[in-house]
């Protein structure tokens, strides 16, 4: 959730750190910091920080801040109110050690306590400083035995770099449950919680395992586990350039990722469509014919975005494989225990591949024998690593805060992944030919679907003045319209709210008046006519429509006309100008698009 980087090199550091950092300022964050070895006179730890963005903090740094080791830090509030003290690296009493940390120590309440017992006193509220204070106290001789020596006292979730006065040679990282990444570089090293702060630097990365370890140094590097014994963790390339993480003339990251949809979802369907078989080839999915029929049902699991998507693809597996499916929110799926049954295939949905609730779901079913699958955006990344198999989206890099691209290809996936599961079970030839033709429309589609942002643009701003907003739709839309409110939630703050169309008149039609617009979903399928009823209901109570519709809705005040494809895939289509409806909006209220308040890219922490 929060940002690393760190480096050591033969470099000035500091400017690599902050580039670094402003790389990682998509992810939320309201403080950041930086630490280095001085090569000044007297040498030591120098340490800035400020709560507010990085360009306060590069303003704060004085002219003579020189070295070429250090970590760099972007804090998302979780202990402790944003304020300058709070802010990471933090230190221990002597400023002999800086630690940056992501993730949440759980049981930093009684370490504090333990602590202060000792004479120690603690200057901010986070949980992290007791980090630095446990790596300075401890008697072990190297810096990595001082971490590991600390690390056996903490229970939570930690991605940290370490410094330490007494070895100005060396980064000591550690990861558990919040991600760590190493780029090699030629006679210097680095380390991130993203690639995307090395991508300019370097292709070659090391994605670290939980309980895993590294300490850097200029010309070398080793990884080893929290107990000591050595590992063999092997670089691999970066697929994807430097370029792919810059706004590429866009004004926000949220506006270009909308607009490279068509060229995504092209991507994600390039090379696995087998029109002898009137299927789809998935070679990461490690699941057999034979392992395929025999299965009884499928379990999706995701957050958010992730979530919505999820749901699309519950309904195309039941569609088009005829498996019952359901999807759950993740966070909610790991408290529960839910029953794991050995007939399910369990499937992680996430984008970074690496938020915390879906990870921890993934574990406690792999712990109970589960088969689990991934559909995932970022290759290597932990839940691709532990997973039996699955599905890359290949939406390449997503910066903005909230999910446009990525859900699109997500729901794409599943898309295929059903009419694989299908053509092995029952679904005819004619079918996955209608299917696949369908596929390869949706790019030029989605094309079609932007041409009319201008349009839309005109609409959102009639809904900048509204307080709140419903967005309903029945069985295929009903997801749409959920992943429509959270957007218009995220990036505008204008309070929303989804509901299957057929719930209204069960509460919430209680709620419809002229200054409640409702936004409805309605594609040409076997429930127009149950969506225009609904349409009436609305009306008569004076409330306001725009309709997502394949043909103009008379019942509508406004109509965003999308193109056809199949009913099964239309929901794709459908979701594209809600995404432009809720940037359009956000934009017209003047809202911070890609840096939403109080949320962060990658949710690495319960």
């Amino acid at each position: 959730m929060c940002g690393i980087v760190g480096y050591i090199g033969k470099r000035d550091v500091a400017p690599l750190l902050l580039e670094g950092l402003q790389r990682l300022e998509y992810r939320g964050y309201d403080s950041a910091g930086i630490a280095i070895h001085s090569s000044g006179k007297g040498g030591g730890l120098k340490t800035v920080k400020n709560k507010g963005r990085v360009r306060d903090l590069e303003a704060k740094v004085p002219a003579r801040f020189a070295g070429t080791t250090g970590i760099a830090h972007t804090r998302w509030a979780t202990h402790g109110a944003p304020n300058d003290i709070n802010a990471h690296p933090h230190s221990d009493a002597a400023q002999r050690v800086a630690v940056v940390h992501n993730g949440i120590i759980d049981n930093s309440g009684d370490l504090r306590a333990k602590l202060t017992a000792d004479g120690v006193e603690l200057i901010s509220d986070t949980d992290t400083e007791v980090l630095a204070h446990l790596i300075a106290r401890a008697q072990s001789q190297t810096l990595e035995e001082k971490v590991r020596e600390a690390l056996r006292y903490v229970e939570g979730t930690y991605g940290i770099a370490v410094l330490h006065a007494d070895f100005p040679d060396r980064i000591v990282v550690a990861r558990n449950g919040s991600p760590v990444v190493l780029g090699i570089g030629e006679k210097e090293m680095f380390v991130a919680s993203d690639v995307a702060a090395l991508i300019s630097h370097t292709r070659q990365v090391i994605t670290l395992d939980d309980g895993e370890m590294a300490t850097l140094k200029a010309d070398d590097y080793r990884t080893y586990t929290t107990d000591g014994s050595r590992t063999s963790a092997a670089p691999t390339t970066v697929e994807w350039e430097a370029e792919s993480y810059d706004m590429g003339g866009h004004d926000t990251y949220m506006h270009k990722e909308i607009a490279e949809q068509a060229d995504a979802v092209d991507r994600v369907l390039r090379g696995r469509i087998d029109d002898r078989f009137a299927t789809v080839r998935l070679g990461g999915l490690n699941l057999d014919a034979r392992e395929a029929r025999t299965m009884r049902r499928v379990k999706i699991l995701g957050c958010g975005s992730a979530y919505h998507a999820g749901q699309i693809g519950a309904q195309l597996i039941e569609e088009l494989a005829r498996i019952p499916a359901d999807a759950e929110p993740a966070s909610e799926f790991r408290y529960r225990n839910a029953v794991v049954d050995p007939d399910t295939l369990y499937i992680a949905v996430s984008q970074s591949g690496e938020t915390y609730d879906t990870l921890a779901a993934v574990q406690e079913l792999k712990r109970k024998g589960a088969r689990v699958l991934g559909v995932v955006n970022v290759v290597g990344s932990a839940i691709a690593r532990e997973t039996d198999g699955g599905v890359y989206v290949h939406a390449g890099p997503e910066v903005c805060v909230v999910s446009t691209k990525c859900f699109t290809n997500t729901a794409v996936a599943f898309a295929l992944l059903a009419l694989h599961l299908g053509r092995i079970r029952d679904l005819s030839v004619s079918d996955g030919k209608r299917i696949i033709e369908g596929l390869r429309k949706l790019p030029a589609q989605i094309a079609e679907v932007l041409a009319d942002e201008p349009r839309i643009a005109k609409l959102a701003a009639d809904f900048a003045d509204a307080k709140s907003m419903m967005f309903v739709g029945r069985v295929r839309g009903y997801p749409v319209a959920k992943e429509a409110s959270l957007k218009l939630k995220e990036v505008s703050y204008i309070h929303a709210e989804a509901y299957p169309a057929s719930e209204l008149k069960h509460g919430p039609l209680a709620l419809i008046e002229p200054a409640t617009p409702t936004v409805a979903i309605i594609p040409d399928d076997d429930l127009l006519e149950k969506n225009r009823a609904t349409l009436e209901e609305i009306k008569a109570r004076s409330g306001r429509i725009l309709a997502v519709a394949h043909s103009e809705q008379e019942k509508a005040d406004d109509t965003i006309v999308v193109p056809r494809n199949e009913p099964e895939l239309d929901p794709v289509l459908m979701g594209i100008p809600l995404q432009l409806l809720a940037y359009h909006t956000a934009l017209a209220l003047g809202r911070d698009i890609d840096k939403p308040r109080n949320l962060a890219k990658s949710v690495t922490v319960e």
